[in-house]
């Protein structure tokens, strides 16, 4: 039981929080360049290997939000704890397994920790002192993007010295450890919606995600214009036109649509379409153009560790924008934050297409998008918490963290299709492939600079402050005191 004179000091709650981000986020990642190693280790064909990514960004696509909605109505450090339990038990799965589907079940078992971003997010907003709420929220959302930087970082050198299994041992270890801290020092919230789940509308959600992801992450293979790709988009189109109905008309709606049509959180939103659509593109095709033999006339003949530390000043950039975050946003506005890391972003996407001959200019482009990326992650996020009352922010992060997963497998699967297009006689993607690719990418974040400016100001720049109390929705909640016991 935790009273109001005993509950645990806000850099204590932060600490756990930030090990379970970013144990999260380099488990998002760490496969990505050693998927060609999976394929061999597990006995598969490259387009099968490929659903150890898949898998796990369907199944935290779909309990991303379920999860946020539950830590809102039966407490955010409960469910915390049981998604980060969910995370090691994928792990441990993932770790002993040796054929791709116990591999792909595990991956599963771990997208169920796709809810922790939102949670943590909802934990912060309780816990902190207001004029703390904004920096730990944004530098939260930028250890999201610096996990899944480290983790291709390090996933290579791990493979090399040890195994592939230890991508999986060392997350297990790092988040059991998180998950015991978080039992035994997080405060519950006091803060609770009265509600239940929409198992109905829960369905619907998790139908268009699955139909919608499953036909972009396999378009490659199966081809855009093949009948089980635009079967599964016309599928998804119309689950998703039901969903919104029936979630509209709902007295206990999952994802509230009156909340969705908020300004600040549909920009958001949008936002993180398309930031995501690069930042997930980026990661997947930059050791990709790196490992490519010298031979093809532009590679560099790197090795998968190699490859991995020429992305490191993206992670180290991203962390470091984070720190800075909420002094920034007091001193130009969240809005403006938004706008210049877009704009940051692009001019790195501009440089890996038509820059890209030495390794130093490959150091300077993947730091440069490391501060863009840093600066619309930490902004957004703020945006989104700050745009919704209290008991929405679990729903409300969570669905602004599964846009971003969707927008990203949209930009893994189209910078795929374009970096194919004229292969040389080797098999080997040539240039212009992906220098169309990579300009493909500066383009959404120029549109994500454009969808910035519709983000309204936010009152009080030193804290999250509502954006324009009109535009907020007013919710019953339950104040727990916290004087109280609330497991």
């Amino acid at each position: 039981m935790t009273s109001v004179h005993n509950r645990t000091h806000h850099q204590v709650t932060y600490a756990v929080l930030a090990v379970a981000v970013a144990a999260f986020a380099m488990l998002q990642s760490m496969v990505v360049p050693v998927l060609p190693t999976l394929q061999s280790e597990l006995g598969t064909s490259q387009t099968n290997v490929t659903w150890v990514l898949t898998a796990y960004l369907l199944s935290a696509s779909i309990f991303t939000p379920i999860v946020g909605r539950l830590g809102d109505m039966y407490g955010k450090k409960r469910m915390l704890v049981i998604a980060l339990a969910a995370l090691a038990t994928g792990s441990l799965l993932a770790a002993l397994a040796s054929a791709l589907p116990v591999m792909i079940v595990a991956r599963v078992v771990q997208g169920i920790a796709g809810g922790t971003l939102p949670l943590s997010f909802g934990i912060i907003r309780d816990e902190f002192p207001r004029a703390k709420v904004s920096g730990a929220i944004g530098l939260t959302a930028a250890l999201l993007s610096v996990g899944s930087g480290f983790g291709i970082v390090l996933a290579g050198s791990i493979v090399d010295v040890l195994s592939y299994h230890w991508l999986f041992w060392i997350p297990l270890i790092i988040t059991s450890l998180a998950g015991v801290a978080a039992w035994a020092l997080i405060p519950e919230s006091p803060i609770r919606t009265r509600g239940r789940i929409n198992w109905l509308t829960a369905v619907l959600l998790s139908s268009w995600l699955v139909a919608l992801l499953l036909a972009v992450s396999q378009s490659g293979s199966w081809g855009w214009g093949s009948t089980k790709v635009i079967s599964l988009l016309v599928a998804a189109t119309a689950v998703a036109g039901v969903w919104i109905i029936v979630e509209a008309r709902s007295a206990n709606p999952l994802i509230d649509m009156t909340m969705m049509r908020i300004r600040g959180v549909w920009a958001a939103n949008l936002i993180a379409l398309l930031m995501g659509f690069g930042i997930f593109a980026s990661f997947g095709f930059i050791p990709q153009f790196l490992q490519s033999p010298t031979s093809s006339g532009y590679g560099f003949g790197a090795t998968v560790t190699e490859s991995g530390l020429m992305l490191l000043p993206n992670a180290v950039a991203m962390f470091a924008v984070g720190l800075f975050s909420s002094s920034l946003a007091a001193r130009l506005g969240s809005k403006k934050l938004l706008v210049i890391g877009s704009l940051t972003a692009a001019a790195s996407h501009f440089m890996m297409a038509f820059v890209h001959s030495s390794e130093m200019e490959i150091y300077l482009a993947t730091g440069v998008s490391g501060i863009g990326f840093g600066l619309v992650f930490s902004a957004m996020a703020n945006v989104v918490v700050a745009s919704v009352t209290p008991q929405q922010t679990g729903v409300a992060s969570g669905m602004n963290a599964n846009i971003r997963t969707i927008g990203g497998s949209f930009g893994a699967a189209c910078m795929a299709s374009v970096v194919a297009i004229g292969a040389s006689p080797t098999g080997l993607p040539v240039e212009s492939g992906y220098t169309y690719g990579f300009a493909m990418l500066g383009g959404a974040a120029v549109l994500a600079a454009v969808a910035a400016l519709f983000v309204p100001a936010v009152k009080g720049t030193a804290d999250t402050g509502l954006i324009h109390a009109a535009d907020a929705p007013h919710n019953e909640l339950v104040v727990a005191p916290r004087g109280n016991s609330v497991d």
